[in-house]
């Protein structure tokens, strides 16, 4: 079950490829500065995930105007993401949360997805500037995308 609204958003330092260097991307460098956006996928390279961070991608300008930060995560390591947000042109910051620990500490691990292995759920949190949860939701199936609009509202009221 993903971790509850009002909770101290877990910190987490995870690597991310930028053409030719790997950075750390980690949430508390976000802290105090804008609100972020956590948007757990269970893999690149699928039909549904390609859909939600393309159109998350489309709408970016939307989230700045919100004072907002877009991190997608997944299991992937940060070559196979690099290459897929190259690919469909994604345009947010996404991380490999290649061993597991940060969809564990969000409570959003599925063990033996589908018989690939370990990977998240599909997953929105919202967390203020100050590290607090303020929207959380974990998708009925991999298959169901986040409610977009409900994390924008949620955005605005924090703005």
């Amino acid at each position: 079950m993903a971790i509850s609204i009002g909770s101290k958003a877990p910190d987490f330092s995870l690597k991310s490829k930028q053409g030719a260097e790997i950075k750390d991307v980690r949430l508390g460098d976000y802290l105090g500065k804008s609100n972020v956006v956590l948007l757990f996928f269970p893999l690149a390279f699928t039909s549904v995930c390609t859909a939600e961070m393309c159109s998350v991608s489309a709408g970016l300008g939307g989230y700045d105007a919100l004072n907002a930060k877009i991190i997608g995560i997944s299991v992937d390591s940060p070559f196979a993401q690099e290459a897929w947000a190259r690919q469909e042109k994604i345009g947010i910051t996404l991380a490999s949360d290649f061993n597991k620990e940060t969809a564990f500490a969000y409570g959003t691990l599925i063990e033996n997805l589908g018989g690939f292995g370990s990977a998240s759920a599909r997953a929105a949190f919202v967390i203020d500037k100050a590290g607090v949860i303020r929207y959380s939701e974990q998708t009925p199936t991999p298959k169901d995308l986040p409610d977009l609009e409900a994390v924008k509202s949620k955005l605005a009221e924090l703005k």
